[in-house]
């Protein structure tokens, strides 16, 4: 293909996966504005008050970037996961692979839509949050950097599920027993500094403690883990997993079948 083809097959793509969830936004982006702002009103009004500080700020203003990331996380892998599974239950991914378009370009389509509603979804909850407290942005760089290179990595994890996936009950496996425990444990609500040190070392076994944090010192200015080396884990995870999901596509699993 000509390298304008490869773009019209990119953003063909792309836009087919924007208008997927705009559409159908009271059940894309509707439900996760509601649930986050539940967070805030119990977790940042009711409970913050009786818990006081946690790493120099309020309770609220700590718990915010790990709520804003948990919903980029949950949107972006859901997106491509139920997306592309949706594609191969009605047979309609076979027409798109035997098209001349290269299959990275697939990969790319689908992820970026992931992210696309990622960042849509973290976009309202950051605006929403604003009615509850004040944030003060520390970097504006690294916040962007660390919510989209997570996007990213979960599409693509989203999109490694719906490969696997061989009914929709498999595409809400991992959500409910990896994702939610991971992201719940990865100090979304507290600092591991209030860990003991066993479970501290545990905790660094999180992928998810990393880009909690990165996000929330690009926020707050605090971290409880060194920032270049989230961004270090993140960036691998992301290489990792695009090459996985793309060897996947190249042999046809789950789809040939």
């Amino acid at each position: 293909m000509k390298n304008s083809e490869i773009w019209i097959a990119f953003v063909t793509i792309l836009l087919r996966e924007i208008r997927r969830f705009t559409r159908i936004w009271p059940q894309t982006l509707l439900p996760p504005a509601i649930t986050m702002t539940l967070y805030f009103a119990i977790f940042g009004n009711l409970i913050g008050d009786r818990i006081g500080e946690m790493g120099g700020f309020s309770y609220m203003q700590y718990i915010i970037p790990g709520l804003i990331m948990m919903s980029v996380i949950t949107n972006s892998y859901s997106n491509v996961a139920s997306s592309f599974f949706s594609a191969k239950f009605q047979h309609s991914i076979q027409e798109l692979l035997v098209s001349p378009t290269p299959n990275w370009v697939i990969l790319v389509g689908y992820v970026l839509g992931g992210v696309a509603r990622g960042l849509c979804v973290g976009l309202i909850v950051t605006v929403l949050s604003l009615f509850f407290t004040h944030l003060a942005l520390q970097s504006l760089f690294l916040t962007v950097l660390v919510v989209c290179l997570t996007s990213i990595m979960f599409s693509l994890g989203g999109f490694v599920n719906a490969i696997y996936a061989r009914s929709f009950d498999d595409v809400s496996i991992v959500p409910t027993f990896i994702l939610t425990p991971l992201t719940y444990l990865g100090g979304v609500f507290y600092s591991i500094d209030l860990l003991p040190d066993f479970w501290q070392k545990m905790s660094m076994l999180n992928p998810v403690l990393y880009m909690v944090n990165a996000f929330r010192y690009g926020i707050l200015g605090v971290s409880d883990i060194n920032v270049y080396s989230a961004l270090i884990i993140v960036s691998l995870f992301i290489v990792v997993l695009f090459w996985y999901g793309l060897r996947l596509l190249n042999q046809g699993k789950g789809i040939r079948n």
